[in-house]
């Protein structure tokens, strides 16, 4: 798949999305999720963006993926997002990659490669398997070194803490 000048502009807002601050009526401490941004896009037109919420939640499941997916169904009332692209700044672990395996996205890019839990190929592939679903075409990698340059500062951040 070719890298595209609009991959990037809409990696650009997954990026934004995911240096957010938490909402204002959260402590520090309960708001520190990892920042990561997911955008869902249909045709060229943003669908939504959103961001990790784990922590802010108390939701194990709340990863920016999943949390993106929930809010594209309830805008398009759903669940079925084919020809969908979504577009995150990390690699999805295998419970985000299954979500949006079942909820039939197209096309999966992301930013950095996650070579402990990453599903799309780094850790593991769950795509590579002979799957009933359609897989989504993915590509890794886009403005990669700003999607880890926000993951590094948020571990040195914390473990200077």
């Amino acid at each position: 798949m070719q890298i595209l000048k609009t991959d990037q502009e809409w990696m650009l807002l997954a990026l934004k999305k995911a240096r957010e601050k938490s909402e204002p009526q959260i402590s520090t401490a309960q708001a520190e999720d990892l920042p990561v941004g997911a955008v869902i896009v249909d045709n060229g037109q943003l669908i939504c963006a959103s961001r990790n919420r784990k922590e802010i939640l108390n939701d194990v499941t709340a990863h920016a993926e999943i949390v993106a997916l929930r809010e594209a169904a309830a805008i398009t009332g759903s669940w079925r997002l084919s020809g969908m692209t979504l577009y995150t700044t990390l690699e999805p672990c295998p419970m985000c990659a299954e979500a949006i395996l079942q909820a039939r996205v197209a096309k999966v890019i992301f930013g950095a490669y996650d070579s402990l839990s990453g599903a799309l190929g780094s850790a593991f592939n769950l795509y590579g398997q002979k799957r009933i679903y359609p897989v989504p075409e993915v590509l890794g990698g886009i403005m990669e070194a700003q999607c880890s340059d926000l993951l590094k500062e948020f571990f040195a951040k914390n473990r200077s803490e």
